[in-house]
């Protein structure tokens, strides 16, 4: 057997981190669930009240960017573990109404 295969398969850092992928996985699926809560508590919301909940579009970015960070972990383009083994994310400015994401046509 090759020498650096047999090294890989010993190595107790791989395996250790192969036990963090599958608890990131399934973090996933219940991210998953929360996402489709927040989608739907947010859609009755706007149905209801005509305004959407700040504290649920904020918690859903949040949400978004441990997503991010669990992608980047899972794919090898970070060492760095995800909530719960470092901090939450958080919302580093709230979005201003009128800064909404608005593509503009080009002049003619």
């Amino acid at each position: 057997m090759d020498k650096q295969l047999k090294a890989n398969i010993t190595s107790s850092e791989l395996w250790l981190r192969l036990i963090y992928m599958v608890f990131f996985g399934v973090c996933l699926q219940l991210v998953r669930i929360m996402m489709w809560a927040i989608v739907v508590l947010q859609f009755c919301l706007v149905l209801i009240t005509g305004g959407d909940n700040e504290y649920l579009r904020n918690f859903g970015l949040t949400l978004s960017q441990y997503v991010f960070q669990v992608f980047k972990f899972l794919t090898y383009n970070t060492e760095e573990k995800p909530f719960p083994f470092s901090d939450w994310p958080t919302v580093e400015e709230a979005p201003q109404e009128d800064e909404e994401d608005i593509v503009s046509e080009p002049e003619a």
